[in-house]
């Protein structure tokens, strides 16, 4: 067993020009903490999604973004009812069952029920033509969300390609470039997209591709539009920040040992600035999503039967005072995703920024 030994104080000799060790003391126990300064070994990734968690508003952003999902993903498979299904009973269409409040039973569902039988319960109750208001607009949901995902990655990829080239080649290349952007700056999305949508449905016919039938011509005309025109912001400020870091040493020693432009760009530009595109496009997709609420809003959104939040927030309008809940449900779905992923973004900016770092 090891044994503590009191080593004495050395005395200083005394032609030395050492310093006296009897004018030193032994430091406390607080001193000893206070010099414990070393933290924990972490990563860049790791240390921004520390400072994430402890932001609350991004907590509960993150939250309501994953109740929204886990709606989207399994109340179709328990709710007995179809987007476009018209409610029946005992295999007889219900034509009272329209406009009916939430939890609300027609006089023939009553009856139904008061002889035994089980009718799962309309939680938001039913729309005009007898359709299941909550499953519908538990589709309208997923098509929002997939359009904003969608459009989102559309921006990230054409955008930061775009971004990259253009900062990383400088010069005349750069220069036109980015007067093209400038065009497309110019243009007005909206009239873009009334154009495509005339222009599709009179030249091309999408009803051979399952996925295209459904959306309708107007969404693949959305889709055509946010990958030309929406990833100009992207591409600006990918441009910007490989400006900045392409004088850089270690981008200068890369180019003196003769790496190739595309492993400069993977390997030391892109990694420095995947924090800014990460945080741009968690941006994207509200903006996206409200693009496309709005769209659907003046009808050129989705084709029917098929929902979406803006369609369901447009056919609620006209019956505004009669069922005003037929428009309530739409409008806080698309203000708590869009309100989510704006939090998120903010968070992500503030944990993932060096510049805001206190």
């Amino acid at each position: 067993m090891a044994k503590n030994f009191d080593i004495p104080t050395p005395k200083k000799r005394l032609l030395s020009l050492q310093m006296d060790p009897k004018k030193f003391e032994p430091a406390t126990d607080a001193e000893k903490r206070q010099q414990d300064v070393m933290a924990e070994s972490t990563t860049f990734f790791r240390d921004g999604m520390r400072r994430l968690m402890q932001n609350p508003l991004a907590v509960m952003s993150m939250v309501i973004l994953l109740l929204v999902i886990l709606m989207m993903i399994f109340a179709p498979l328990f709710v007995p009812y179809g987007y476009e299904e018209m409610i029946t009973v005992n295999g007889v269409r219900d034509p009272a069952a329209a406009n009916l409040a939430p939890f609300h039973y027609s006089a023939l569902e009553q009856q139904y029920m008061d002889q035994g039988g089980k009718i799962f319960p309309h939680i938001m109750g039913t729309d005009e033509l007898s359709r299941d208001y909550f499953i519908r607009v538990v589709y309208g949901t997923r098509v929002s969300f997939l359009v904003g995902v969608f459009a989102s990655l559309m921006v990230l990829i054409i955008g930061v390609l775009y971004g990259a080239i253009s900062g990383y080649a400088g010069g005349r290349v750069d220069l036109w470039m980015m007067r093209i952007v400038d065009i497309i700056y110019s243009l007005p999305d909206l009239l873009i997209i009334i154009l495509l949508a005339v222009v599709f449905k009179e030249s091309l016919d999408f009803s051979q591709i399952p996925i295209f039938a459904n959306l309708g011509t107007n969404m693949v005309s959305m889709f055509i539009v946010f990958g030309l025109l929406y990833w100009v912001g992207m591409a600006r400020l990918v441009r910007g920040q490989i400006l900045t870091i392409k004088e850089n040493e270690y981008v200068l020693a890369a180019k003196s040992i003769g790496a190739s432009a595309k492993r400069i760009i993977q390997k030391h530009i892109i990694p420095n600035i995947i924090s800014v595109i990460i945080i741009m496009t968690a941006q994207e997709i509200p903006a996206a999503i409200f693009t496309e609420s709005y769209l659907s809003f003046i009808g050129l959104g989705v084709a029917l039967p098929m929902p979406s939040l803006g369609s369901l927030a447009n056919a609620a309008r006209s019956g505004m005072q009669s069922y005003p809940w037929k428009l309530v449900f739409p409008s806080v779905m698309i203000i708590l995703i869009v309100l989510a992923f704006n939090l998120i973004g903010d968070a992500l900016r503030d944990a993932f920024d060096p510049k805001l770092r206190k």
